[in-house]
């Protein structure tokens, strides 16, 4: 039976990842900083191993060993200072990467995104050619690629390094809908000229199924994009979203001048710019395919709530 750890197991993504490992027939761990964490995690089906990502002597202890560590713990919030970013994702990837030597994982699987290539300009139909933007003024952005950047320089003859890179993932209890979804009904969310541009987006189950055959079949120090494969207008995709939380918000719009004093960078370009991405490098070396179509992703939303 093949062995997992996974870093980030009671968010969102973490979560399906887990039911998908189990389901798949291997045992899996996931660290958990508190008893909050653990109760997801082992709800999933892991077990939890209490620690402190930042310290892997608390979780990657003398005598376990994991053929594989997924590593999906980052900071996520957009609000949080740069020092805040950089000690979880930076200094958390550098830790995990530690911790899997420690535990002689033969691969790591780390999660990216597509905003560690955003430094203000659209991505349009963007591959793994992109540069990745260190330099972002998006603490976000720049951390993501940060830690990119640890994870490819990393892999070697004993631990080789894969990076999946999801874009807007989404599904049932995605905590990045849900916030979207909150801020609307509250009067906190504006469309930014309209925010009818084009974007790729991932289903949550899709984002695993990357995650998974990175793992199996990633090239060591690669980097790979995955998504639905079908671009959607972003403000259509967000408003049958609302429709299938069962809200209709009266959203304002904002011309850019005026957005640009009031929302944070990445949520500007998030909901002003193009963002599509070229998935052919994953389809060719992963055999990736999307495991679930549009239609039934937005039943399987719409069921859950």
């Amino acid at each position: 039976m093949t062995s997992a750890f996974v870093t980030g197991g009671s968010g969102f993504i973490g979560t399906a990842l887990i039911r998908r490992l189990v389901a798949d027939g291997h045992a899996v761990s996931a660290l958990a900083r508190s008893d909050a964490a653990a109760r997801v995690v082992e709800s999933a089906g892991a077990t939890a191993v209490r620690g402190d990502l930042l310290d892997p002597g608390t979780w990657a202890r003398p005598g376990d060993t994991y053929d594989v560590v997924f590593h999906l713990a980052a900071e996520t919030d957009l609000t949080a200072s740069p020092q805040q970013h950089r000690l979880v994702t930076v200094d958390g990837t550098a830790a995990a990467l530690e911790g899997a030597r420690r535990v002689h994982a033969g691969r790591f699987v780390h999660c990216g995104s597509e905003a560690a290539l955003l430094a203000g300009d659209p991505l349009v139909d963007a591959d793994e050619t992109a540069p990745l933007r260190p330099d972002s003024p998006a603490a976000y952005s720049a951390t993501k690629a940060q830690a990119e950047q640890l994870v490819a320089e990393a892999s070697d003859d004993r631990l080789s390094t894969v990076i999946i890179r999801p874009r807007f993932v989404w599904g049932p209890h995605s905590s990045l809908i849900g916030a979207i979804v909150q801020a609307a009904q509250e009067g906190g969310f504006a469309w930014i000229e309209g925010s009818r541009v084009l974007t790729d987006v991932t289903y949550v189950d899709n984002a695993v199924e990357g995650l998974v055959l990175g793992w199996l079949r990633g090239r060591p120090g690669e980097a790979y994009f995955v998504t639905d494969r079908e671009p959607v207008e972003l403000r259509s995709f967000l408003e049958t979203q609302f429709r299938l939380h069962g809200v209709k918000p009266s959203v304002p719009d904002l011309d850019l001048p005026t957005a640009l004093e009031r929302v944070p960078v990445p949520l500007l370009w998030f909901f002003s710019q193009q963002c599509t991405l070229d998935t052919r490098k994953a389809v060719a070396e992963l055999g990736y395919r999307p495991v679930i179509t549009r239609a039934r992703a937005l039943t399987a939303t719409g069921e859950s709530r």
